[in-house]
């Protein structure tokens, strides 16, 4: 499960539907849940990084024709009931529109994206560059000196910035690292082993992604540097730091106030213990040594501040994944290229972006493949200390339990079995138990999965006769590892379990991310915003509880040092470290009373389309007050 993450003849006829294939008002099949949606399967003949040479312009052509037709047959058979399904399939038509050279069909699709999108910033810049491609060809002046950068400044310089900035800024950013050895490189590593696994059979999102990836070879690498420029000089001309609100809302417990120490956990990729227990906030197993034995036998060896699995979910000892020894990879000089990728999308010049961007530069499409993984594996090696240094901010009466998963990093994904599945499921049980036996109070969990993503990766290493047969054997999968965690969650009412809503703007619900979409009295979802409260770009939606800060968020990665990172990842930890102050200031208190605190002490932030409520632990520690007062 955790990929290392819907009376009469009529009515006869409905019931043997699937209930998420219920026919509509106009006899269309309703299409509830991804995972109902039709499959398809096209030949591709060429190898992946052959496909954008061109002397294969046809076989491109061809795949995407197919891909369009299919895409077109779904929008009209189907009543699909998620906009961003239905954005994607315009964004896959507007992709072949372009390859076609289709200058109006592609505007008109960009309209009907446009319409969908809840989002305010996403909406404004949504086909920024693609836009201006159109408008400059039918316009006849593609081919004119500086069309294509004077099109662009009217665009954005039509744009409200304070809305957009986040966005432009990423957008330059990827106009520093994206090059065409990258791209290739990415594209070879991650699809070349599917199709020699398959004989060249793929699926619509893997077709749909090599279809998409086209625009990025043809037009915005090519453009990259007038994108740059363009943005560069807007932002500065009309950059003004954002305001912070989130200050102004912190509460930190002094080390002498009335409160009692709280345990808390950490469900993530392990923890850097060393930087947290001098500052106290570690828990501590007392019936535990640190002698290779099981010495309170509760059937894990050395689990002094909490409990450890690896990639196959069997325990090990270590908190903390030790990747220098598994893997020779030297974390300080991934510190680097991390915080310089990060850097870069924010659109700050430091010295580590400095260091990626000449990195990338000179790095060959052979390379591509080992760097992406060596990223991937520090980002999963740092992230938990990332999110344990944000629940423990300001709270000398937290005590974390480390419970540590093992995230998987290569660009190939591991293959979804059975077996794998029930190890998976027991790991969550098991942590389950651990924590109501050890009393924690809440645990963090940023992460999570799909069950598309177990298709994608039984695709992947082409497992099943047909497209039906693994369409069913990854439910049969998801499902095993689904009770599991449902079994930890709602088994455990007595804790509250916090999750981030995820990165893919995207209706978790529509596409079973779990835990996210999970809907239980002791579970929260939450969402990412910035530091002004704005929605970010890429904040997952269809079962968000609260939003928090997510945008650039600094915290430790192992060793100590302190970097920001993005994510709703970043986001989750928050709400933790006010449940966790909430409950050292008022042990008694039970799971429902410190979810109503947190949600009835937030803040109803107005959107175009709906109503967020914005973290506020200074107010719901108000609130706590107002009710013990006598």
């Amino acid at each position: 499960m955790t990929q290392k993450m819907r009376i009469g003849f009529l009515a006869l006829l409905i019931l043997a539907l699937p209930p998420s294939l219920a026919l509509a008002a106009d006899s269309k099949p309703v299409i509830e849940k991804k995972d109902d949606l039709p499959r398809h399967e096209y030949q591709l003949d060429v190898k992946v990084v052959d496909l954008y040479e061109p002397a294969n312009r046809s076989a491109l052509l061809k795949l995407a024709a197919a891909v369009a037709a299919d895409a077109q047959s779904d929008l009209a058979n189907y009543d699909i009931r998620d906009d961003n399904t239905v954005q994607d399939f315009y964004t896959d038509l507007g992709t072949v529109a372009l390859l076609e050279s289709r200058w109006q069909d592609y505007l008109d699709l960009l309209e009907k994206r446009r319409a969908l999108e809840t989002k305010e910033a996403n909406r404004l810049t949504m086909g920024l560059v693609g836009e201006v491609i159109a408008r400059t060809e039918l316009a006849g002046t593609a081919n004119a000196a500086n069309a294509f950068g004077e099109e662009l400044l009217k665009a954005v310089e039509a744009l409200p910035y304070a809305t957009v900035q986040d966005n432009l800024k990423s957008t330059k950013g990827r106009t520093e690292f994206l090059t065409r050895p990258l791209v290739l490189g990415n594209l070879e590593s991650t699809f070349q082993p599917l199709l020699d696994n398959t004989g060249g059979k793929i699926s619509y999102d893997v077709a749909s992604a090599l279809v998409g990836v086209s625009f990025t070879l043809d037009y915005f690498i090519p453009n990259a540097g007038a994108i740059n420029e363009v943005l560069g000089d807007y932002i500065a001309a009309n950059d003004v730091a954002k305001e912070d609100i989130w200050a102004a809302r912190t509460v930190d417990l002094a080390a002498d106030a009335a409160a009692s120490p709280t345990v808390i956990s950490v469900w993530d990729s392990g923890v850097d213990t060393a930087i947290f227990g001098p500052q106290g906030q570690l828990w501590t197993n007392t019936a535990e040594q640190s002698d290779g034995a099981d010495d309170d036998g509760d059937g894990y060896v050395d689990d002094i501040h909490g409990v450890a699995y690896d990639l196959e979910s069997n325990k090990v000892t270590e908190l903390l994944h030790p990747i220098q020894r598994d893997f020779g990879v030297q974390p300080r000089d991934w510190q680097q290229y991390s915080k310089g990728l990060g850097d870069m999308l924010a659109n700050v010049d430091s010295e580590e972006a400095a260091a990626l961007r000449k990195h990338i530069a000179a790095l060959p499409q052979a390379e591509v493949k080992d760097f992406l993984e060596s990223l991937n594996l520090y980002s999963g090696y740092a992230h938990g200390t990332h999110v344990a240094g944000i629940a423990l901010e300001g709270n000398p009466f937290a005590r974390l339990l480390v419970a540590r998963m093992t995230y998987n990093h290569t660009q190939m994904p591991l293959e979804p079995t059975l077996e794998q599945a029930e190890r998976d499921a027991a790991m969550f049980r098991e942590v389950g138990a651990y924590f109501r036996n050890n009393k924690v109070r809440a645990v963090n969990m940023s992460w999570g999965g799909s069950l598309r993503s177990i298709e994608e990766a039984l695709e992947a290493h082409n497992v099943g006769a047909s497209v039906d047969e693994r369409k069913a054997l990854a439910r049969e999968i998801y499902d095993i590892g689904d009770a599991g965690l449902r079994e930890a969650i709602g088994g455990s009412p007595e804790i509250l379990f916090i999750t981030s809503a995820g990165n893919s703007d995207n209706d978790v619900k529509f596409d079973e991310f779990y835990p996210s979409s999970y809907e239980y009295p002791n579970l929260l979802s939450v969402g990412a915003v910035d530091s002004a409260g704005d929605e970010t770009s890429f904040t997952s939606l269809g079962k968000v509880d609260i939003y928090a800060n997510g945008f650039e968020v600094e915290s430790y990665v192992p060793g100590g040092d302190r970097i920001k990172f993005s994510g709703t990842s970043m986001a989750s930890p928050q709400v933790l470290n006010l449940a966790a102050k909430l409950w050292a200031l008022d042990p008694a208190l039970s799971v429902a009373e410190v979810r109503s605190l947190i949600l009835d002490g937030a803040d109803e932030k107005q959107l175009e389309s709906r109503t967020i409520k914005l973290l506020n632990p200074k107010a719901s520690v108000a609130l706590l007050e107002q009710r013990k007062a006598p």
